[in-house]
């Protein structure tokens, strides 16, 4: 009998048992969040304190998702230059995966997926602001899985708009994963460095 089950549900445990997800142990794996990342201007500095400033006041009440991508994601992924070419943005993608026996099935909708025709750049999932970033990583990566583009890594950030969290994923033969350090908003400059990793991830998409 095929088990159906939905992305926001699925756990880790899940995705490596049916899927043969495995972690990455080389520290090489995930260099893109790390290495040559690029410097911001003032003005970039300035719109991320408003942000951070905005999002601050608001945390005075509950935060629920869209406003997390309203707030936090909408201005992050402008500053990165998601919004220019050759980047476009598909919000609600449905995707659909079946494990190898195909009896498990995975079916969801991404929240923000980021593309350059054909392939997919950066698969993101938000959450509401007292969320963990574990529920996201999970459903992140069974998004991820579902990539037919099998000869490029595929990205991922998640983030409950305090929190972030990068995701690199490989599918030749194994599928592999590795996960960035989290990142605060309230630790920092590591709001600076969030634009900067999704700034370098840019660039690679561009220049590769």
């Amino acid at each position: 009998m095929v088990q159906v089950i939905q992305g926001k549900d699925i756990t880790l445990a899940q995705l490596i048992d049916q899927f043969g997800l495995q972690r990455a142990d080389n520290e090489q794996f995930f260099l893109e969040w790390q290495q040559d990342l690029p410097d911001l201007s003032d003005l970039e500095k300035q719109s991320l304190n408003q942000v951070k400033a905005e999002y601050l006041h608001l945390s005075r009440y509950q935060i629920l998702e869209p406003v997390v991508k309203m707030v936090v994601l909408s201005p992050l992924l402008r500053l990165a230059g998601f919004y220019q070419p050759p980047f476009y943005i598909a919000s609600e993608e449905e995707v659909r995966i079946s494990s190898e026996d195909e009896g498990t099935i995975i079916r969801g909708r991404i929240d923000i997926l980021v593309f350059h025709p054909p392939f997919w750049v950066l698969v993101i999932e938000a959450k509401r602001a007292e969320y963990s970033l574990e529920v996201a990583i999970s459903q992140a990566l069974a998004y991820m899985l579902a990539n037919a583009g099998n000869d490029k890594p595929t990205f991922g950030f998640v983030t409950n708009g305090r929190e972030f969290q990068f995701i690199k994923l490989t599918k030749q033969d194994i599928p592999r994963y590795a996960l960035s350090y989290t990142l605060s908003l309230n630790r920092g400059d590591d709001l600076d460095t969030v634009v900067k990793v999704l700034k370098r991830l840019a660039y690679l998409v561009r220049n590769s």
